[in-house]
């Protein structure tokens, strides 16, 4: 990677931070950090040529177009586009960039885009993966808790074919969100990387939910 790639690097890392640093709702700057970490080792375990430079500057770029950061949707995809053309960026690169941060996210399962490069699909996985896990417990919880959503009620189901204005609704429980998403995301997995990670974070959100609702009935 030449030295004019690694500054464009730099000066987005300290945008996305400025920009996200803030942000109460789990897509904040350690999220970013996460995702880049998680690209970067896919990255290195793919057989094939695959563009460094690409993934990092997507990874660091996925959720500033995010609608449930910004007022709508086209805000949110200006700032990505304003952003790659404030950089001394190729036109390849800004289109392979962009097309990669405007269609990786879930959507409530709505979105039927399918990344045809690698470089997408790997950040694909990475994003999706820290929606999983451990981390993916607690970001379900913090989001959760910032939009006013219970952590459980019986009473309420799993909804299904959910429209994505329903899946934004916040009218679900964190604990609903493990069926609605959470535990759909492996199946998703495009890496042989990723499909191994997701898994093992699948995996421990399973034993998780049988300790939840267990201590939930007061069984233990």
């Amino acid at each position: 990677m030449n030295e004019q790639k690694k500054q464009i690097l730099n000066n987005t890392k300290e945008f996305v931070f400025l920009t996200l640093n803030n942000e109460k709702s789990g897509h904040d700057w350690f999220h970013i950090q996460r995702v880049v970490n998680l690209t970067k080792q896919i990255a290195q375990q793919e057989i094939g040529q695959v563009d460094a430079f690409i993934c990092e500057m997507a990874a660091l770029l996925h959720d500033i177009p995010d609608e449930k950061l910004n007022p709508t949707p086209e805000i949110g995809e200006q700032r990505v586009i304003n952003w790659l053309e404030s950089q001394p960026l190729a036109a390849v690169d800004q289109t392979a960039i962009l097309q990669i941060v405007l269609n990786l996210s879930y959507k409530g399962g709505t979105n039927n885009v399918q990344l045809e490069t690698i470089e997408g699909k790997i950040v694909q996985d990475a994003d999706r993966l820290d929606a999983m896990g451990a981390i993916g417990i607690a970001r379900t919880m913090i989001y959760s808790g910032n939009h006013g959503r219970p952590m459980h009620d019986p009473a309420k189901k799993t909804r299904t074919n959910l429209t994505l204005a329903e899946y934004r609704s916040n009218e679900d429980t964190a604990i609903m969100h493990f069926y609605e998403k959470l535990l759909k995301l492996k199946d998703t997995m495009n890496t042989t990387t990723g499909k191994k990670l997701a898994n093992e974070r699948h995996l421990f959100m399973e034993d998780y939910l049988k300790e939840f609702f267990a201590e939930w009935q007061g069984e233990k």
